[in-house]
């Protein structure tokens, strides 16, 4: 009987996907995966240390794990990614009944120290950061037709690089995933045109900065020369392909070239995922972001000229080292400038080993739980009006399959992210593009009526 794993993941969508990738590896191995915990003979947990809340949860969840070691002795416990990265042999102190801890850049190793585990247990820790892009494509190299991935999807994501070299103050990745490393875009086309064969109609482009894809370790491209850019032209002539998105890229990557692909590439949809952090030009320097809040503006003004309806999600944290009240309302103004459509809005906590840590953690929780509520509320606002003036339109989305609140009723998204709720026809099939037309609206939500 194959031996049964179990993965938990935490943190951001390149976690999740590394996550696919280390069970693909272990089903090309001849084990056997299950969504049920206490099924399982191994238990791997995928960390995230970028948020203070996600590390303590892992911790949490690996402590409370201890009670099936203590029944099942022989159940193999591994932890990695980023906190595995960080914390190394620590966690082994912390947690003694973890048998591994594998680092961000050993994850192709993950089947041979299982195996090992098996047959004969030891402590092992694998943690040392690679500076080549082999682990990745490794780990690549086992998804592509695995069981993992849901086989009636019609959306697969490609990780295009790993690793950071913008050393944000507050930023822990360019320590636990070390420097940027690009694959070969040859590579990444190989990959795109497998997954579209097998069905899929849309593909998220996976990076901790994916402008900087292909630039060598440079923080910004010279001139007009775009990589990625490049990546996108190539990726858009993929036929049965229809849609590509990417996340995240840095606002300093963003330069006239990329912005011209985006806005002409049909394929390439019109909502972006922009960080902002903070609106404060003050703010910005001491996180070391290397852009004001001026430029921020004209790389959104310049896509708004070239791509109409484009749409923009976006980080901010409040409560950065130092932060005021004016520096927040600068924030809150170019928020609502910018008039996000979605965000992801964070308060200010300290990352051990970052260089921020040692402004001290300065303004008081209240102060930042206020000013998230407030960017909250702007938020709700915005979306709002957005969504209402889609009543009465016309608009095309790519059918994603049935609605997870209504079983009578399909969504789809649309290019720009919107998600639309309908009554579906017998002949429609997930990965249709159908057109629809807009009856009602929510702050969240688009509902139509099939017009094909």
């Amino acid at each position: 009987m194959n031996l049964k794993f179990y993965i938990k993941t935490y943190g951001c969508q390149m976690n999740e996907r590394d996550s696919e990738s280390i069970a693909s590896a272990l089903i090309d191995a001849g084990f056997e995966m299950t969504l049920i915990e206490i099924e399982a003979d191994i238990l791997l947990f995928n960390t995230c240390s970028v948020r203070e809340q996600a590390e303590r949860k892992a911790v949490g969840k690996i402590g409370i794990v201890k009670k099936l070691k203590r029944k099942r002795p022989e159940l193999i416990i591994g932890v990695f990614g980023c906190m595995a990265q960080s914390r190394k042999d620590e966690l082994l102190i912390e947690l003694p009944h973890l048998d591994f801890v594998v680092g961000t850049d050993k994850l192709y190793t993950i089947v041979d120290i299982v195996k090992e585990e098996i047959a004969g247990r030891r402590k092992i820790v694998m943690a040392d950061v690679d500076s080549s892009v082999a682990s990745l494509e490794t780990m690549n190299g086992h998804i592509i037709n695995s069981d993992v991935s849901n086989k009636d999807s019609i959306i697969a994501s490609i990780s295009l690089m790993r690793g950071c070299n913008r050393f944000c103050t507050y930023c822990i990745v360019p320590y636990v995933r070390g420097r940027e490393k690009s694959r070969e875009p040859s590579s990444i086309l190989n990959e795109a045109e497998q997954l579209v064969a097998r069905g899929i109609k849309e593909i998220m482009l996976l990076g901790q900065n994916v402008g900087a894809f292909g630039l060598d370790g440079r923080l910004r491209p010279d001139g007009d020369e775009s990589p990625f850019a490049d990546l996108l032209e190539e990726l858009n002539k993929i036929e049965g392909l229809e849609r590509i998105r990417f996340i995240s890229p840095h606002p300093a990557c963003f330069n006239d070239k990329l912005i011209q692909a985006v806005a002409a590439l049909s394929k390439v949809c019109n909502n972006i995922h922009l960080p902002l952090q903070s609106g404060s030009n003050r703010i910005l320097k001491a996180m070391h972001r290397g852009y004001t809040a001026e430029e921020y503006l004209s790389i959104v003004e310049r896509l708004k000229a070239l791509a109409p309806g484009v749409t923009f999600s976006t980080d901010i944290i409040v409560g950065f080292p130092g932060e005021t009240d004016e520096d927040f309302n600068a924030t809150r103004k170019v928020f609502n400038i910018v008039g996000f459509d979605n965000a992801f809005i964070f308060k200010y906590s300290p990352r051990r080993g970052t260089e921020a840590v040692e402004l001290g953690d300065t303004v008081p929780i209240e102060d930042k739980e206020k000013r998230n509520h407030a960017l909250l509320r702007d938020l709700k606002q915005i979306t709002s009006g957005h969504n209402h003036a889609m009543l009465n339109k016309k608009v095309k989305i790519l059918v994603e399959g049935v609605s997870k609140r209504n079983k009578n009723r399909w969504f789809g998204r649309t290019t720009s992210n919107n998600t639309v709720v309908f009554t579906p026809s017998p002949s429609i099939l997930v990965g249709d593009v159908v057109e629809l037309f807009i009856e009602n609206t929510t702050s969240a939500t688009l509902f139509g009526r099939l017009l094909n």
